[in-house]
């Protein structure tokens, strides 16, 4: 019986040790943010190890995509404008363990601009 009531109190130690640890997810919330005063199409936004994007984003609209990074690697943006033109661009590198917020912005002439909030900066 002693033995048993050790065995159990050792494991609730473990146990309380796992819990009060805890597990620490890095998340991103971004936001797309078409400020280019017309609408895109086949938006995709790579970052390390995926993607996310949508079909079209009208002028003025938001999208928002929270995602977790594995892996590091700089952060791309791509879609087409009207006249059937491709945009290709550029932003930070991201990497493991960083979380907070990126606002993407979409600008005329095929411009974008990145504001990252991001802990720890890269």
């Amino acid at each position: 019986m002693r033995a048993t009531l050790q065995v159990l109190t050792l494991c609730l130690a473990c146990l309380l040790c796992l819990v009060s640890t805890g597990c620490k997810s890095f998340w991103i919330e971004s936001t797309v943010d078409n400020q280019s005063g017309e609408a895109v199409r086949e938006l995709e936004v790579d970052y390390p190890t995926a993607s996310f994007g949508t079909n079209t984003l009208a002028p003025g609209a938001t999208m928002h995509y929270r995602f977790q990074v594995r892996g590091s690697g700089p952060v791309k943006v791509e879609y087409t404008v009207p006249n059937g033109k491709l945009v290709h661009a550029q932003g930070l590198a991201l990497s493991e363990r960083q979380q907070g917020q990126l606002l993407i912005q979409l600008l005329p002439g095929g411009k974008v601009q990145f504001f990252p909030h991001l802990e720890p900066a890269s």
